[in-house]
């Protein structure tokens, strides 16, 4: 069965060796600073400005004119796991999908399914409520703008292979089943309610299945 939870960043020295057995150019510094606080993130430890600087070998001040603050490294960090796992969701869905199936609400299954079984996210989320969600929901952040433009991506794909029709412009419908999705899914934080994956999937379904010609 594939992983449902984000794939795990490699650790910047591997990328490095990597980069170098391939004859490429090596990760920019900050590119290695990304990488690490994603793969702390991952794997359920705090970003301690301090202790990524020393597993690093560089200064805090480096770190800070680097990536900038600790929220923004955060951002950063946050994005690279979820381009990995936008990733990784449309391969999996693709890789099940029947002939004739729409692109958007299997891929959506699998991103909401990820997103819910990512235990590093969810001790992030538990650690720093505050902070994770208002990086996770900015509308003029990484995060949420990155997965509305591949939803929205997705949609056109459809409209474009399949002749789904949309009641409103697809870029505003990726929005809405973007927030629409971040409502279930951090529930408990937004709202103090029950995450609920099994009825977000049917809502998102029914905005996009409901509208075909």
């Amino acid at each position: 069965m594939p992983s449902r939870t984000l794939t795990r960043p490699p650790a910047s020295q591997a990328g490095t060796q990597g980069a170098r057995r391939a004859g490429t150019r090596r990760p920019s510094k900050s590119a290695r600073i990304v990488a690490t606080a994603a793969r702390w993130i991952y794997d359920g430890r705090r970003l301690d400005m301090q202790g990524l600087a020393h597993e690093l070998g560089v200064s805090r001040v480096t770190l800070f004119r680097r990536v900038g603050s600790r929220e923004d490294l955060i951002g950063q960090a946050l994005w690279l796991l979820t381009e990995r796992m936008l990733e990784t969701a449309a391969a999996q869905w693709e890789a099940e999908r029947p002939e004739g199936e729409l692109h958007t609400p299997g891929t959506g299954r699998h991103i909401n399914a990820i997103v819910s079984q990512s235990t590093g996210l969810r001790r992030l989320l538990d650690d720093e409520p505050t902070l994770t969600i208002r990086v996770l929901t900015d509308p003029r952040g990484r995060v949420q703008t990155g997965i509305v433009a591949f939803i929205e991506e997705l949609l056109r794909r459809d409209v474009t292979e399949f002749g789904l029709v949309t009641l409103i412009e697809p870029g505003a419908l990726a929005y809405a089943l973007v927030r629409l999705g971040e409502s279930f899914l951090y529930a408990d934080v937004l709202a103090a309610r029950k995450p609920d994956v099994a009825t977000a999937n049917r809502l998102q379904q029914a905005l996009i299945e409901g509208i075909l010609p």
